[in-house]
C-alpha cells in the first residue's frame, strides 16, 4: 500500500510538472492526517528528485492548548525528520475582531503572510519557490458541493487545482481513505482537530454527513466522479478564459481602456461574459467582489441609452458611448462628481430597481415570516414599519449620525466611519440611505439599531446595493 500510494503521487506530481527542478517545496503542515501524509510523501520523493524541503505550521491562537500540542507534533517529527520548520503564531480571534472580518477569511490572510515570510528567507537561494497544500479528493468534492449550493460558476467548481499559480496539491489524487491507511501503515503521527467534529460549519456538515450518505446510498465512487467532473471543468473553464483573452484584445485602446463595439455583443453569451470578467479583472486587478451581476450589468448597458453609466467595484465604471460599451478606471475626479454630498434620489418604498449616480439599488419588501436575517455587506434589512418619512439616497452632511444602541443611543457618523477605518478621502463618497433626516444604513458598513428587524416586525425591506466604489 505504501509504495502504491508513493507511486500514485508520483505519477500524478509528474503529469501535473508541480515539482521543478532544484525548486524549494515549502508544506503546509497542520499536524493532521492529511498533512502529515503529504510531508512524508515529499520527503520520500526527494530521494529521487532534486529539491528542498521547508515545513511552515501556523498556530491561529483559537484553540489554546491543543494548538500548543499541535504546535509540538509538527516540530517534532520534523526535527526527527531533518526538515527546516518555522512556527507561526497569529492570534486570529483578535485579528478579525480589528479587522472586522470572519475567522475563517482572517486565516487565510495570516496563512498567506506565514507563507510569504518563509519565501523571503528562501529569496537569497534564487531558486522557484512552490507552497505545497494537503488538500485530497474529498476536499475537492467538499469545496465543490459548497460552491454550489451558495452559487458559483465554473470556476468555483474546480477552484482546488493540482497547480494553481505557486500553489502545489500533491494528494489531490489521492481520496481521505487511502490517506487514513497510509498513515496508519507507515506508523505516522496524526492529530484530530476537534473544530472537525462540529457541525458549526458548513464544511463540517458537508464532510460528515452529506458526502457519506452519497457514497452510501447513490454511488459508491461519488467522490472519484466529482473529481473527474473538476478536471473537465477545469479544462473548459480554461479554454474559455483564454478565448476571452484574445477577443478583448482586440477592443483594448491605447490609454488601457476597453471600448466593446457592436460585433461583440454579437457573440456567444458565456464568450461575452468571459470576456467581461476578464477586462474587470485585468483592470481592477482582482477577483474578489467581481460577481456574475456586474458582468450582467456592463453587457445590459449595450441596451440602454447613450451616456448611461454604472460604477463597478475597484473604482471601474462602465458607459454606454456612440461605439458600443466602454469599461475604465474612473479619474479621481469623475469619482469626486458622481459622489457631489448635493445630490439626493428618492428611493419609493415599492418593489424594483432605482438608478442613481451612486449605483443601482434593488428594493423588495415582504411579510416577515421568521426567516434567517439575511447578513451580506451589500444587501441589508430593514423594518419596514419603522420608516417614518421618505426614503432616499445622498452622501453624509453636517450633523448627520446613526444610532448605536437599543436605548436610542447615537454617534456622529464620522466618528462612525473612523471606527470603521473608512480612509478619509474616501467618507465624502459612500453613499447613505436616510429615512427623512435620519441615517439607516451607510452602504457598505452598518445599519441602525432603530431600523433592525425585531420578533415584532411585520413587514421587511431589503436594499441590495449593486456597483460602487467602495471596496
Amino acid at each position: 500500500m505504501q509504495e502504491m500510494t508513493l507511486d500514485k503521487v508520483k505519477r500524478f506530481a509528474e503529469q501535473n510538472k508541480m515539482i521543478p527542478e532544484n525548486s524549494m517545496i515549502i508544506a503546509g503542515v497542520s499536524g493532521g492526517n492529511d498533512s502529515m501524509t503529504m510531508l512524508h510523501l515529499l520527503k520520500s520523493l526527494q530521494a529521487g528528485w532534486n529539491f528542498g524541503l521547508r515545513v511552515v505550521h501556523v498556530n491561529h491562537g483559537i484553540r489554546g492548548e491543543e494548538a500548543e500540542r499541535d504546535q509540538k507534533v509538527v516540530e517534532d517529527i520534523c526535527r526527527q525528520w531533518e526538515i527546516p520548520c518555522s512556527s507561526y503564531c497569529y492570534d486570529v480571534p483578535q485579528l478579525s475582531e480589528k479587522w472586522k472580518l470572519g475567522t475563517e477569511e482572517t486565516g487565510r490572510i495570516v496563512r498567506r503572510k506565514a507563507f510569504e515570510a518563509e519565501k523571503k528567507k528562501c529569496g537569497q537561494q534564487e531558486c522557484v519557490c512552490r507552497i505545497a497544500l494537503a488538500h485530497n479528493k474529498n476536499d475537492l468534492a467538499e469545496t465543490m458541493l459548497h460552491h454550489l449550493a451558495r452559487g458559483t460558476g465554473l470556476r468555483g467548481l474546480c477552484s482546488l487545482k493540482p497547480v494553481n499559480g505557486e500553489v502545489i496539491r500533491p494528494l489531490l489524487c489521492l481520496e481521505r481513505k487511502e490517506i487514513d491507511e497510509y498513515i496508519k501503515e507507515c506508523g505516522i503521527p496524526g492529530i484530530l482537530d476537534s473544530t472537525n467534529l462540529e457541525d458549526e460549519y458548513t464544511r463540517n456538515r458537508i464532510r460528515r454527513h452529506i458526502l457519506p450518505m452519497m457514497e452510501q446510498e447513490i454511488n459508491t465512487k461519488a467522490i472519484e466522479h466529482m473529481a473527474e467532473t473538476s478536471r473537465i471543468l477545469t479544462e473548459a473553464e480554461e479554454f474559455l478564459t483564454e478565448e476571452a483573452q484574445a477577443l478583448v484584445q482586440r477592443y483594448r485602446e491605447t490609454d488601457g481602456s476597453y471600448c466593446l463595439k457592436e460585433d461583440f455583443f454579437y457573440k456567444k453569451e458565456i464568450l461575452k461574459s468571459y470576456g467581461v470578467r476578464v477586462i474587470l479583472e485585468t483592470l481592477s486587478g482582482q477577483r474578489r467582489d467581481l460577481s456574475q451581476v456586474h458582468i450582467r450589468q456592463t453587457l445590459e448597458l449595450y441596451l440602454c441609452q447613450v451616456s448611461k453609466r454604472i460604477d463597478l467595484p475597484y473604482g471601474l465604471e462602465a458607459i454606454r458611448s456612440y461605439d458600443g460599451v466602454c469599461i475604465r478606471k474612473k479619474s479621481r475626479r469623475k469619482s469626486t462628481e458622481m459622489a457631489s454630498p448635493k445630490e439626493e434620489f428618492a428611493l419609493p418604498l415599492s418593489q424594483g430597481m432605482v438608478e442613481t449616480s451612486y449605483g443601482r439599488f434593488e428594493i423588495k419588501i415582504f411579510p416577515c415570516s421568521g426567516e434567517k436575517i439575511l447578513e451580506k455587506k451589500y444587501t441589508k434589512w430593514f423594518d419596514c414599519d419603522k420608516i417614518k418619512c421618505s426614503l432616499s439616497v445622498r452622501t453624509r452632511k453636517s450633523g448627520d449620525y446613526l444610532v448605536i444602541g437599543k436605548g436610542g443611543e447615537s454617534k456622529k457618523l464620522t466618528r462612525c466611519m473612523i471606527d470603521d477605518r473608512v480612509p478619509k478621502e474616501s467618507r465624502e463618497q459612500i453613499p447613505l440611505i436616510a429615512d427623512g433626516e435620519e441615517i439607516m444604513w451607510i452602504v457598505g458598513g452598518r445599519i441602525s439599531e432603530r431600523y433592525k428587524i425585531t420578533s415584532c416586525t411585520r413587514n421587511i425591506l431589503e436594499i441590495t446595493y449593486q456597483g460602487g466604489t467602495r471596496k
